[in-house]
């Protein structure tokens, strides 16, 4: 039995359906969402619990910030079986009026990040499995929470894009970051350019759902939006969704 080398997990440890956030101490919070959880393995930001949904074999696994580590955990997690994605995770809203608690359903990546162009030639789109995108939005309306459909923007660097006017390339940055907005671009996060790229290659399914901050509110700071913001209707919508892919895949 083959051991991954950074998951530390092998064939049937997880399975063929698993979420992705990035932090390891949200892994606990989304498996309480399963039927009998256990704890797998945690190594480095890799945490991960398998558990059941629909009498199918679900897992999360923490992916740590960034497509590198992103990248690590999708590799390896196909090779011990795993077919279907959904990055669970936070971002910014980019569009004006987008409010703290709304919910971005991805259905393609800008790849404005280093980890994918090792893949494919930027030319290549890096685009969400419409299966998963449509079990995404129809999760969010199931569940009557407010959410936007569309492009999301993955970066490398948190801080060129919150603080870009101290940095050396500060006109650079915000013409691009212009360009992002008048395209169309909902949120900017961190992962999801690598998730899709390298599920596609592989020919896995893959979505994502995202917490979006407000344009014009800043970092959450009160109790009630730092909630919404780390996660609640993410997860929430996460979990109807894969509940709606189980009964398409067992054709109930």
């Amino acid at each position: 039995m083959t051991i991954q080398y950074h998951l530390q997990l092998a064939a049937g440890d997880v399975g063929r359906y698993v979420l992705l956030p990035g932090d390891p101490g949200r892994c606990e919070k989304i498996a309480a969402f399963f039927d009998n959880p256990q704890k797998m393995a945690q190594n480095r930001e890799y945490t991960t619990y398998t558990g059941t949904l629909l009498g199918e074999k679900v897992s999360v696994v923490s992916t740590g910030i960034g497509c590198p580590s992103a990248a690590i955990a999708v590799e390896e997690l196909i090779k011990i079986g795993a077919d279907t994605f959904i990055r669970v995770g936070t971002s910014g809203g980019m569009q004006p009026g987008t409010r703290t608690g709304e919910i971005a359903v991805v259905t393609a990546a800008i790849r404005d990040e280093g980890t994918t162009r090792h893949y494919l030639p930027l030319e290549f789109p890096a685009v969400a499995d419409p299966t998963v995108v449509q079990a995404l939005r129809q999760g969010a309306i199931n569940l009557g929470l407010p959410f936007r459909t569309g492009v999301s923007h993955s970066k490398d660097s948190f801080y060129g894009e919150i603080e870009k006017e101290r940095m050396p390339l500060s006109e650079q940055l915000a013409a691009r970051w212009k360009a992002w907005v008048q395209g169309g671009a909902i949120c900017s996060e961190m992962e999801a350019a690598a998730l899709f790229i390298i599920a596609g290659i592989h020919r896995k399914r893959a979505g994502g759902v995202m917490m979006m901050v407000g344009k014009d509110e800043g970092l959450p700071e009160t109790e009630e939006d730092k909630r919404l913001f780390h996660g609640d209707r993410a997860i929430r919508t996460a979990i109807e969704a894969l509940k709606i892919l189980i009964r398409q895949d067992q054709g109930t």
